[in-house]
């Protein structure tokens, strides 16, 4: 009899192949790259700013218009429900990621709010589990990495994907693998349907920082600073040491004459 292939095995081949062509592409870029001054979180400045305007033109012509019709056609209600959807897709990674950080009480917390909002919650259309007091945390592997000891390494922008460093840009391939809807046995036209949906609601979601981005002198180094700000405070759980939310002296210097480029925030990560 002959053997049937595994559609889960097809699936996790086409998004292993998904994940290398946006590596080459991203190493593509680079070698487009204009020169610039190095910093140090930022010693592939050239590099980055290269794929950074790869991303924002990507956002302007397509992303943001999409999300712009989006919002103005979907009532604030239903764009809340989205939203609650879709992160409570994240949770069971977020419940893995914090068992491999030696977290069993916040993953068993976050193992009752999952069961919670996808029964009572309906799918977590409704976040039931926030108002029995069950907080939502945000974990990935890239911060798992980080409480094991490993380095983050310099800052680096991906195509498509946007703001990384060297240690949390591999780290998203078993979010990227494992990390949707294909393993709940849903079609991948569905899943692709969904993925859309969730990046066209996430970035409707930032409209109202553009003008401030807008108003920025180099938006480039306003994300990047920012990103790096936040990422300390997500690996601390809040309370990351003061010494690591302060920019190198040389990092401010270097981009003081930055070109004024745009600024868009790329699709998501966690």
């Amino acid at each position: 009899m002959q053997r049937v292939p595994s559609t889960h095995h097809n699936s996790l081949v086409l998004r292993v192949w998904r994940f290398i062509f946006l590596m080459v592409i991203s190493f593509v870029c680079s070698g487009c790259a204009t020169p610039g001054s190095t910093t140090g979180h930022d010693p592939w400045v050239g590099m980055n700013r290269s794929i950074y305007g790869f991303n924002d033109g990507l956002d302007r012509g397509v992303v943001k218009p999409v999300a712009q019709g989006y919002k103005k056609i979907t009532p604030d209600w239903a764009r809340g429900a989205i939203g609650r959807f879709f992160a409570n897709l994240e949770e069971p990674l977020n419940m893995a990621n914090q068992l491999l950080q030696g977290k069993p009480l916040l993953f068993l917390q976050d193992t009752g709010r999952f069961v919670t909002n996808s029964t009572l919650g309906i799918g977590g259309l409704f976040d039931v589990a926030d108002r029995m007091n069950m907080p939502a945390h945000d974990e990935d592997f890239g911060q798992t990495l980080a409480v094991w000891g490993v380095p983050s390494g310099p800052y680096f922008v991906l195509p498509f994907f946007g703001p990384s460093t060297v240690r949390d840009a591999p780290a998203r391939i078993p979010e990227f693998l494992f990390g949707d809807l294909g393993y709940f046995g849903v079609p991948d036209a569905v899943e692709w349907g969904l993925l859309g949906l969730e990046i066209i609601d996430t970035r409707a979601s930032l409209l109202n920082t553009d003008a401030t981005l807008d108003s920025a002198y180099d938006k480039y180094g306003v994300m990047r600073d920012a990103w790096i700000q936040r990422r300390e405070y997500l690996i601390y759980d809040g309370n990351p040491p003061e010494e690591t939310l302060e920019l190198p002296p040389e990092e401010m210097e270097s981009d003081a004459d930055a070109p004024n480029d745009a600024a868009s925030p790329a699709p998501p990560t966690n």
